[in-house]
């Protein structure tokens, strides 16, 4: 069956939406509940809210990284890329594989320090490193817009199945963002704490089910890759990659392995963690949903092999179900999706609101935040957020849903110097020489990325290297230069 004619033509049905609206909306009650029952409980502090009281054990730490890492981006963007370019989509699971090592070394040394300290962003623990508030904002301010662009792109996953169910217009953007809304207000941290594991069951099951039925009823796996080849530019002669892709495919892996876990929702996972030993066994399990995101991928090229025909590349996997499945299974795999899109977006709203409250807008002394005041102070910001987030969506229109979690991948990874490197003393890194590295990167990787149209990857010297791994250079080199320059004492963290 082809589906070249846009989604909203054939929908579900309503047994589709009926399916749809029965899990999405238990997804947001679940998570209300959650909420509402925590907060009967305990004292309703903002820690709470926004930390879940730093409680979590091995299990519900596993689901909320892994919750929060694997997003529309997997579900939605990766299958979009692949459709569109082939094995270059593939560059996801490679940074997956690359950034466990790096939670397992650095993540437990920063719980331990925010433990100690008291602290719940990663600006908070670069000021109590260098003694710099001006750090802690600049910090702060990039986490801020850095996940700006990562929660459009779950607003984006959200509206494409709504889309598919066959709403017209701008409903389905509406309608995702009031989602997403109630969902964060309600629930705060335990929310997606508490329905991570219903959000991960339900994407496996339509993967597993998708993976399984869709090569037999395309007569095998043989058959779907030959038809995807006929579709895709073809690459050199025993290569999956064409000419020039090598270089761009292993920066953009590395780049955004670095940039993964410095983001405010998943470094709000990891704080929220009950002790360092809880993150290192995560780290080691986590791989598994690399397994998840190889399958997931291979829908983009399914895709070819069923005739799906569409100029609007996220719409591919929403469209393959549309094509292969009855419409109730296609209305299940649609909230998977949109699920799959709104636990994650509730922790990073979250993670956002957090780096305003406590490191952007000025508090009492001695006030962290963590009363029912702050609780509500911390609703409100977060709400702004998701505002903020849907403004990128009405002004930037990038060919490729990936490439809004690229360019947060390209600011984000301009706090690794002062939240990472910082840790290494032998570095000899002051705050003059990170604010110096952080604003020689963020100029340098914007210019370029805006200059490029979003695209992740500039041309340099012919060759096709990350735009995030060129800025981040640049900032390290010019913060180890000025460093070495303007020495200040360090302030050491207890």
């Amino acid at each position: 069956m082809t589906a070249s004619t846009p989604l909203s033509s054939h929908g579900p049905g309503a047994a589709g939406i009926a399916v749809f609206v029965v899990f999405f909306a238990a997804t947001i009650l679940l998570g209300a509940s959650a909420g509402w029952r925590r907060a009967s409980r305990t004292q309703a502090g903002g820690e709470q809210w926004s930390l879940g009281g730093r409680s979590f054990g091995m299990w519900v730490t596993w689901f909320l990284v892994g919750g929060d890492f694997y997003t529309a981006y997997t579900v939605i963007a990766v299958p979009a890329l692949v459709y569109a370019t082939g094995a270059y989509g593939f560059f996801a699971l490679p940074y997956t594989i690359i950034v466990y090592p790096f939670v397992y070394a650095v993540m437990p040394k920063l719980w331990q320090i925010a433990r100690d300290g008291g602290h719940a962003t990663a600006a908070d623990i670069v000021r109590a490193r260098f003694d710099s508030v001006l750090l802690e904002r600049v910090v702060a301010l990039t986490g801020l817009v850095a996940v700006l662009p990562y929660i459009a792109l779950q607003l984006v996953g959200i509206r494409v199945v709504l889309e598919a169910l066959g709403l017209p217009g701008e409903i389905p953007l509406v309608a995702a963002f009031l989602s997403l809304a109630a969902y964060t207000w309600l629930g705060g941290l335990h929310a997606p704490a508490s329905t991570a594991f219903l959000k991960d069951a339900m994407i496996y099951v339509a993967v597993i089910v998708a993976v399984t039925v869709i090569p037999l009823h395309l007569g095998g796996y043989g058959a779907m890759f030959r038809t995807a080849a006929d579709h895709l530019p073809r690459p050199g002669a025993g290569h999956a990659l064409r000419a020039g892709q090598a270089v761009p495919y292993a920066t953009l892996a590395l780049s955004s392995a670095l940039a993964a876990f410095l983001y405010p929702h998943t470094l709000t996972g990891v704080l929220a963690a009950r002790d360092s030993d809880t993150i290192r066994r995560n780290a080691a399990m986590l791989p598994a949903y690399t397994l998840l995101l190889g399958l997931i991928a291979l829908l983009g090229l399914m895709a070819h092999a069923a005739g799906i025909v569409t100029a609007h590349p996220s719409a591919v996997v929403p469209a393959l179900f549309l094509a292969i499945f009855p419409g109730w299974f296609a209305g299940f795999g649609f909230a998977a999706i949109a699920v799959g899109a709104l636990v994650p977006a509730a922790v990073m709203a979250i993670g956002a609101a957090n780096l305003v409250i406590r490191n952007l807008l000025p508090r009492p002394a001695g006030d962290r935040g963590e009363d029912r005041a702050g609780r509500g102070r911390a609703r409100i910001v977060a709400l702004l957020v998701k505002v903020a987030a849907l403004g990128f969506i009405l002004l930037l229109d990038p060919a490729f849903a990936i490439n809004l979690q690229l360019l947060g991948g390209l600011w984000i990874l301009q706090t690794l110097p002062a939240l990472v490197l910082g840790l290494l003393p032998s570095l000899g890194l002051n705050a003059r020489g990170l604010l110096a590295g952080w604003a020689a990167g963020m100029l340098t990787g914007s210019l370029i990325a805006f200059a490029d149209g979003l695209k992740p990857v500039h041309a340099l010297l012919g060759v096709g290297v990350s735009t995030g791994l060129l800025a981040v250079t640049v900032n390290v080199v010019i913060a180890l230069l000025v460093s070495r320059t303007v020495s200040r004492p360090i302030r050491t963290p207890s």
